[in-house]
């Protein structure tokens, strides 16, 4: 053995000699298991298969597991104190250290015990860890981890999106969109554990653009066509007066010979906009560009344009900005409720009556779930004395279903109210279409964004008790 090379193995003779106890044992276990899982993660991330896009597996990957790491450096050299402290005050710290040599029963049994504790943590380590991802990619995991969420978890359930993770909207792909996802996690994970949340929680801005998330499952080329929408209304009378709205809707997109039409065909430009909120409410500048390049800008004449406002991109989600987390009007949700049979037509102002319960201010969902099933109760038996007698299930039931109204739109706690997220799907409740085809967008030579409603739909019957095309289809 040459100088150096004696030298070297004389001073791993002492680390090697009083690593020999349970607490260094067990953090170089810890720390190769957890190495050895950390590197295989990042293996995984840089080549990008079958990693996990969830924003919260930073939790286990760059916090828990390099915790680990370290505590497991930690324990080692702390093992050697201890055993080095024990021998001394025993009289036993040998003047020269046993060889490094695999003959040595004691340097076998100590190496055997770090395998065999490397092989054991690593499986412990890596079958928590992999859990952990497959725990955090489910939907019940972004929405009822974090009490915050319960809004959105509730309006997740009744969307027509309610089969689709959340990671598939809320993260972008690519490296890029998997870095914001997991520092905007860990943000959110900081701000929620200090109660410094934003009430309600608003996500416009924050959801990557469509490109990225939606197209992977929907074609904006597609052509739709048109398609019959049917409003079922209720009046406040004491009937509860039924009448119908039917709206032909130009959903229209690119038909087979490339032409644009319709709702869809008519934003599939280039178009660009200008907004001075970040729920995109209010628009006051927007552009579009031409087939030839050339660009036209309009500018609100109501609305001031922001200097150095920010231009966006108009993708899907600035109309479909509720595709997930919809929250129904109160008038919207009763009519529905009444439609469908879920709620007794038949009781007397029920329409009038539970509207509004649903709208009056309460402390929370507790106390609105009591106070409108004893409102309810109360008008009956006060007001209606034989429909009380004669169907006391209708009422009760009735009572259950506002409740639960409420309960899926309403969170006092959160401050979600009625209109707290406005749906820019469509004109009726929001401004949605009105934000731009308002009339009052113009260039400087007098051309308006068109605000022409045939070019989006056609209005077959406006609030008719029963309108004929109903009885032609088949459907009264």
């Amino acid at each position: 053995m040459t100088g150096s090379g004696e030298f070297g193995e004389r001073r791993l003779r002492p680390l090697v000699f009083l690593a020999h106890n349970p607490i260094s044992l067990t953090g170089i276990g810890l720390t190769t298991a957890s190495a050895l899982t950390l590197i295989g993660f990042w293996v995984v991330a840089v080549f990008g298969h079958g990693g996990s896009a969830n924003p919260y597996v930073g939790i286990i990957f760059d916090l828990c597991l390099p915790a680990l790491f370290v505590l497991g450096l930690c324990l080692i050299p702390l093992g050697i104190w201890w055993k080095k402290r024990s021998l001394r005050a025993t009289g036993q710290l040998p003047t020269e250290y046993p060889a490094v040599d695999l003959r040595n029963p004691v340097f076998r049994r100590s190496l055997g015990f770090v395998l065999l504790a490397t092989a054991i943590n690593f499986v412990i380590v890596g079958t928590a860890s992999y859990r952990g991802v497959a725990q955090m990619d489910k939907p019940s995991f972004c929405g009822q981890s974090c009490h915050v969420m319960a809004p959105e978890w509730t309006a997740y359930h009744v969307s027509s999106h309610a089969h689709v993770a959340c990671t598939e909207c809320h993260i972008a792909s690519g490296m890029s969109g998997y870095v914001s996802a997991k520092l905007n996690g860990a943000r959110q994970l900081v701000h929620v554990a200090l109660g410094k949340y934003s009430r309600p929680i608003m996500a416009e801005g924050k959801v990557p653009a469509a490109s990225s998330t939606c197209l992977h499952c929907h074609n904006p080329d597609n052509f739709i066509g048109d398609k019959l929408a049917v409003k079922t209304s209720f009046g406040d009378d004491e009937k509860n007066s039924v009448t119908h709205s039917l709206v032909l809707v130009h959903v229209g997109g690119k038909d087979m010979a490339g032409r644009l039409n319709g709702i869809h065909g008519a934003h599939l430009g280039h178009i660009e906009f200008i907004s001075t909120d970040n729920t995109n409410q209010t628009i006051p500048w927007v552009a579009t560009t031409n087939g030839d390049g050339s660009v036209r800008e309009f500018v609100s004449a109501d609305t001031k344009v922001p200097e150095g406002g920010q231009k966006h991109l108009m993708n899907c989600i600035d109309c479909h900005n509720r595709a997930a987390h919809s929250f129904d009007t109160p008038e919207n949700v009763l009519n529905k409720a009444m439609a469908s049979g879920r709620v007794s037509a038949s009781l007397p102002f029920l329409h009038k009556e539970g509207l509004a319960l649903i709208k009056a201010d309460y402390a929370s969902q507790a106390d609105a779930e009591s106070k409108i099933t004893a409102g309810l109760e109360n008008f009956y038996r006060s007001q209606y004395p034989d429909a009380w007698s004669q169907k006391k299930p209708q009422i009760d039931e009735a009572g259950k279903v506002l409740s639960a109204i409420y309960g899926e739109n309403v969170f006092p706690f959160m401050k979600v109210t009625w209109g707290t997220h406005p749906n820019n799907r469509g004109h009726n409740d929001y401004p949605g279409c009105f934000r731009c085809h308002d009339g009052s967008h113009n260039t400087k030579d007098g051309k308006s964004i068109g605000n022409d409603c045939s070019t989006c739909h056609n209005l077959v019957a406006v609030d008719e008790m029963n309108p004929k095309l109903l009885a032609d289809l088949g459907f009264q």
